[in-house]
């Protein structure tokens, strides 16, 4: 199934509208290239499960931890490992032990160090500029996180299967 997002803003809400849905554990890969709103996504569902800090791209530091309604949020990204390994460093074998939420950007770098994931939803640049967002999952109860967003609730945001 997938969205099409016809600006940054329609994707924020989307974020914010499946943010709703999501219960813990939830381990959700971000796919796509530079640029595509991978970070947009990430911020938007941070915001809406009540993040009051600014909300920074974790390039550098590989991960940023936040408190959350729902409990801990885990964002990362994992554009600027050079191993997998390199996972080690930032002790993420200590985090898997606590329910969290996990936004993952570029996950396929730290394959074998990362939970499995529970949601993959990638994102790309349409030939019209728009966005989609496609959503592959991977465990039974994410399936009715599909139900916070229907055709109609937004004329920005166009749904397919």
């Amino acid at each position: 199934m997938h969205w099409d997002f016809a600006d940054a803003e329609a994707c924020r809400d989307w974020g914010r509208r499946f943010a709703q849905r999501i219960h813990l554990p939830a381990v959700i890969y971000l796919e796509g290239d530079l640029g595509v709103g991978k970070t947009t996504l990430a911020q938007a569902i941070l915001k809406a499960l009540g993040v009051t800090q600014n909300i920074k791209s974790p390039t550098y530091t590989l991960m940023e931890q936040y408190p959350t309604r729902i409990g801990p949020a885990l964002h990362l990204d994992l554009y600027r490992l050079q191993e997998p390994e390199e996972l080690e460093f930032i002790g993420i074998r200590d985090y898997l032990t606590e329910p969290s939420l996990w936004l993952v950007e570029w996950p396929e770098r730290g394959a074998g160090f990362l939970p499995p994931a529970d949601l993959s939803l990638a994102l790309r640049i349409l030939d019209n500029g728009s966005h989609r967002l496609e959503w592959l999952g991977h465990q039974p109860h994410v399936q009715d996180w599909t139900i916070f967003l229907t055709p109609a609730s937004t004329r920005k945001i166009c749904h397919g299967e």
